[in-house]
């Protein structure tokens, strides 16, 4: 079903009563003349928090234990004795794993949005037709 819209007004009414049916944001369309703010926030209000986070938290992680485990490994498999000290030495082998916590953090971040976003798809890459200044809600009826 496709609600077409000339103000801001009636568009974000029609959007709040959509949502508040049970319409979820993937079975919907939206175009607008201009980035709309209150349209974001209306999404956040009804949709779930996004799973980026876990994405984030779980290649921070995975780099953490990965800095420790290659450095206690390399002091293991290449023995240096230097002054008496202990091998395995938390503050050195910290920077490692703190580097690493940044760097896998980032690229799990980067593909989660990419999973998260479907992208990148390739059918969607051409442009889509101009619909000038109106506000436009397509919805699949099979909720």
């Amino acid at each position: 079903m496709e609600y077409r819209f000339n103000n801001k007004k009636d568009f974000m009414e029609k959007l709040e009563a959509l949502f508040k049916d049970g319409m979820r944001l993937k079975k919907m369309k939206i175009y607008m003349p201009h980035p709309e703010h209150d349209v974001e926030h209306l999404v956040e209000k009804y949709e779930k928090p996004s799973r980026l986070k876990f994405f984030t938290l779980v290649g921070g992680l995975t780099g953490c234990l990965t800095g420790f485990a290659f450095t206690t490994y390399t002091v293991f498999s290449w023995p240096l004795v230097t002054g008496g000290k202990p091998f395995i030495s938390i503050p050195p082998f910290t920077v490692i794993a703190f580097e690493l916590t940044i760097l896998l953090g980032a690229l799990f971040s980067f593909a989660g949005i990419m999973i998260l976003a479907r992208l990148p798809k390739i059918s969607k890459m051409f442009a889509e037709e101009v619909h000038g200044n109106e506000y436009i809600i397509i919805t699949d009826d099979a909720r």
